[in-house]
């Protein structure tokens, strides 16, 4: 580093100093410097965009003495919906007045909410969220001209919270549907919507983060744009006038924006819409397992390395995951040759699967990947789950075990029988660090350090085998469902 001394600088040399300091100023600008100046102008896009834009409001038919919100503001009542809030009561609220020819008698229409919507195809389909025309007697959508058209509920799916309305109108500003996969993380984007009722408002922001698990079938697009009630179904804008997402959830304390907001991902969406489109309903695949995160112990002790995979806890007798040879205790590493990199990543890839297909799974067991194929069914209600097994005669005691804090005691073929499982020791009593590993009285372990084991001399051999200062990886059911454990010697 040149350092100069001021005070012994004569005029020459200041001379030289300014001419570098002149040149300096006339160097070219960095990128990175440019893109700072140059902020972005979202007027070419609202002009673009915002025609194919809707205001959403629904309406109930309700009775007499059910009708005790008229007072509340159809945005009002979007808010208290959307975020599970008890609707407040107005007893003596005036009733609104009914048009000709609408209602029963003694029924009349009340608003039920207020959202937003954008126009999906030419010939009138329009996409929005599923909440915001759930249970909704009646669907009216105004575009930005201020035309007004009862909506048709073509189909909606709660999963995912899509859904498509259809209006009768032709020649419609449809809207240009975007690549998800070119979105960026501090991308700039745009929405537009109708917060608490105000149409046609347009804020901005930046995507805050891709990929978000926030539900069981959707990855999230995180943004910081604000978005309030009433915004729900309007779209997510990219620069290049695009809609790369459904606008859906905020992350809020007070109901207003905290500037955390998920919109559902449009190549999601557009699946989701073709299935409503075409049948008004939407089939998802189901391999019958219940699963769970592998975490980085777990991963660690049972060689799998990198904590990543589905660990699955139990499986559906007779379903598709038991025909095809997947155990409790398995991890789930791929499927359909795609690595399944976190456990939510499994129910996306199965239900996005045509029931009915057959698809190759890989699972890691007991230290090895294993190879299985899998027919998919179609998504139905989870069933109950069996009940706890019955606690077996005592047998036998471990002596490993109880250094462990494990009192064990044999299986009876009843109990084999009522889990499907061929061997195992259950645990009679827990204590010390068993009972800090979370082991506890009527649990099953299956296998230890990627051992099965069948007996209690079976896990006081492999017990005995293993090097004491390490921790050990536990394999166990309790009742219908698996799980790992690691415990530690003297822990």
């Amino acid at each position: 580093m040149i350092q100069l001394n001021f005070k012994s600088l004569h005029a020459g040399v200041l001379s030289v100093a300014m001419a570098v300091t002149a040149s300096t100023l006339l160097l070219p600008v960095s990128p990175a410097v440019a893109q700072v100046r140059a902020l972005p102008d979202f007027t070419d896009l609202v002009e673009q965009v915002g025609p194919s834009v809707v205001n959403i409001r629904t309406l109930e038919k309700v009775g007499p003495r059910q009708n005790q919100t008229g007072q509340l503001d159809p945005d009002m009542l979007e808010f208290f919906r959307r975020f599970g809030l008890p609707i407040p009561s107005v007893p003596n609220g005036p009733r609104p007045n009914l048009p000709p020819g609408h209602g029963q008698p003694n029924q009349q229409e009340q608003p039920r909410g207020v959202g937003s919507g954008f126009i999906l195809t030419a010939d009138g389909m329009v996409m929005t969220n599923a909440h915001v025309v759930d249970g909704a007697d009646e669907v009216i959508v105004t575009l930005t001209d201020k035309r007004e058209f009862k909506a048709k509920i073509i189909g909606a799916d709660k999963r995912s919270d899509v859904a498509v309305v259809k209006i009768e109108a032709t020649s419609l500003p449809a809207v240009r549907v975007g690549d998800v996969s070119r979105l960026k993380v501090g991308e700039w984007v745009m929405a537009i919507g109708s917060p608490f009722g105000l149409e046609n408002t347009v804020t901005a922001g930046i995507v805050s983060a891709k990929q978000r698990d926030t539900g069981d079938y959707l990855p999230f697009i995180q943004t910081d744009v604000a978005i309030n009630p009433g915004n729900s179904g309007g779209p997510l804008i990219n620069m290049r006038g695009e809609v790369v997402g459904i606008n859906s959830q905020i992350y809020s304390r007070s109901g207003g924006s905290m500037g955390i907001s998920f919109a559902i991902p449009m190549d999601e969406a557009v699946r989701v819409s073709e299935q409503l489109r075409a049948t008004g309903r939407v089939t998802r695949g189901r391999i019958g397992v219940q699963i769970e995160p592998v975490s980085k112990e777990v991963a660690e002790s049972i060689g799998l390395g990198q904590p990543y995979g589905a660990l699955v806890r139990g499986v559906e007798t007779d379903g598709p995951a038991d025909k095809a040879g997947v155990e409790a205790g398995d991890v789930i590493i791929k499927f359909d040759g795609k690595k399944v990199e976190k456990s939510s990543d499994l129910p996306r890839m199965v239900g996005g699967t045509k029931p009915g297909a057959k698809s190759a799974l890989t699972v890691f067991r007991r230290g090895a990947s294993k190879e299985l194929a899998v027919t998919v069914a179609e998504i139905e209600a989870e069933k109950a789950v069996a009940k706890a097994p019955e606690k077996a005669p005592k047998a036998s005691e471990s002596k490993t075990g109880l250094a462990l804090g494990l009192d064990l005691i044999e299986l009876t073929d009843a109990v084999k029988k009522e889990l499907r499982i061929k061997g195992g020791v259950q645990v009679n009593a827990s204590s010390g660090a068993a009972a800090r590993a979370g082991l506890r009285e009527g649990d099953v372990i299956m296998s230890v350090a990627n051992v099965a084991v069948n007996s209690v001399a079976g896990f006081e051999k492999v017990v005995s085998d293993l090097d004491k200062a390490k921790p050990i990886n536990i394999l166990f059911r309790r009742g219908e469902w698996a799980q790992y454990t690691v415990i530690r010697f003297n822990s």
